[in-house]
């Protein structure tokens, strides 16, 4: 039961860029932690999965009506998803390594981090601009 309230406060105090971010942080990370292993390594194929997996529901997402995002960046993040998967498939033959797939997601999490932060200041300045005004001044 706690754990499931602790699940819960910590969906409601997050914004989605901070979700993303965080989901981009454990997938890198388990990349990280793979990157020197032999790519039939169990560990190293579940990372790749991963990886490719949450590229590729990224990119769905980008398909589904409503999404808000940008035509250009939703155009964008769907190209890097068919890259993530290719290059997935060459990693998993060892024809490369697992060092791109880091950088871009790193990169990603760059502009989450950014887009948490505008959004951090956003909430502060509605925030302060809701504050009544004290009428004696």
């Amino acid at each position: 039961m706690s754990y499931q309230a602790y699940q819960k406060a910590q969906t409601s105090t997050e914004t989605p860029s901070e979700v993303e971010y965080r989901l981009f942080a454990q997938v890198t990370n388990a990349l990280i932690e793979v990157k020197n292993q032999p790519v039939t390594n169990p560990k190293t194929i579940a990372a790749l999965d991963w990886n490719r997996r949450m590229w590729s529901v990224f990119s769905s997402d980008c398909g589904t009506k409503g999404n808000s995002l940008p035509d250009q960046l939703r155009a964008g993040i769907v190209s890097l998803s068919i890259w993530v998967s290719k290059h997935s498939s060459q990693v998993m033959r060892g024809a490369e390594s697992v060092d791109s797939l880091i950088d871009i997601n790193k990169t990603i999490m760059e502009g989450l981090a950014d887009q948490a932060r505008l959004q951090a200041n956003s909430q502060q300045l509605n925030a302060e601009s809701a504050k009544p005004v004290n009428a004696s001044l």
